[in-house]
């Protein structure tokens, strides 16, 4: 029975995946990923991906339900862990030349919550940014107020945004041993202010992308300096944007819209100016999807969507 749901869900956002009318599709539903969704017992709001293993983790949320979730890039689940999460926000695989650790952001309310927190891939806690159970002021850099993402560079430098929906309305960079390197942000809808920070992402230009959530703005600032470069908001009207993440040749730039259900896809620019938005295609899910963060593949470039509202994460291959 839970397979026959399955395939009629699948086959449900199957008939909603159709590109709009003159743009050429560009990704393809994995009908086949994972091998058993019933894996998914609880509510799955956000992916990563570790492009140099294979492994794609999901963090999802629930009584008595794994907090984290192990899968193969094939769609076999591995192995689950639980210990010290209480509710995963945001999750991002870092990789060097000889390992690998998953961060994830906890917006729990309990003794693990407000944290950044690095785990092996098996799960045992290597490292906690913030005070467990203990909401921030932004005058403190390490202290976190329902931090949404991080994103972590192959040199150890932290991004974090935070937060989703607490006091904080911030994105910082901390070096590899966890010192502040700049720190912007306030709650407003002025320039380099945030309402909501919710995902954050780098290109190979350097240049942070945030999605600014409830302002329905992307906002672009210089790696090394913090400096505001620009932002988009033209192709938000209808909903702002919830995950930025950028394809495996970093010409695109894919964006979740939950409450429209829906992925757009933007022509990423160059060096240079920011300009204007153009979004170039857009992949739209079943009424309730509801895609909350998505994380690319670097190596093959498949898109990895945690849908909140199906309670599962879909997989689509470039074409």
């Amino acid at each position: 029975l839970l397979l026959d749901i399955y395939f009629v869900q699948v086959l449900k956002a199957y008939d909603y995946f159709s590109p709009r009318r003159g743009e050429q599709q560009m990704y393809k539903l994995d009908i086949g990923w994972p091998k058993l969704p019933e894996y998914f017992t609880g509510q799955t709001f956000c992916v990563a991906v570790d492009s140099l293993r294979g492994l794609v983790y999901v963090g999802q949320r629930g009584d008595n339900v794994p907090k984290v979730l192990v899968f193969s890039e094939e769609g076999y689940f591995l192995y689950s862990w639980n210990d010290t999460v209480e509710m995963p926000h945001g999750i991002f695989v870092w990789n060097t030349l000889t390992d690998s650790s998953v961060w994830i952001t906890d917006v729990g309310t309990g003794k693990y919550g407000h944290t950044v927190k690095q785990y092996s891939p098996l799960g045992k806690l290597l490292q906690v940014l913030g005070t467990p159970g203990n909401a921030g002021s932004s005058l403190i850099p390490l202290q976190f107020d329902q931090p949404a993402e991080i994103f972590v560079e192959e040199s150890g430098d932290i991004y974090v945004v935070d937060g989703d929906g607490g006091m904080n309305n911030r994105l910082l960079k901390l070096s590899d041993d966890y010192k502040e390197i700049w720190l912007t942000g306030t709650n407003g809808s002025g320039i380099g202010q945030f309402k909501i920070p919710h995902s954050v992402t780098l290109d190979a230009f350097g240049r942070v992308w945030v999605a600014d959530r409830d302002n329905k703005r992307i906002q672009v600032f210089d790696k090394v300096t913090g400096e505001w470069l620009g932002s988009w908001s033209s192709c938000f009207l209808e909903d702002g944007p919830y995950s930025v993440r950028f394809t495996a040749n970093y010409k695109y730039l894919i964006v979740a819209q939950l409450n429209i259900n829906r992925l757009a896809i933007l022509a990423a620019p160059p060096v240079g100016s920011i300009g204007d938005c153009v979004i170039v295609h857009t992949v739209q899910l079943a009424d309730e999807t509801k895609p909350h963060l998505v994380d690319v593949d670097m190596k093959s470039g498949a898109v990895y969507v945690a849908e909140i509202g199906a309670q599962q994460v879909q997989k689509y291959v470039p074409l």
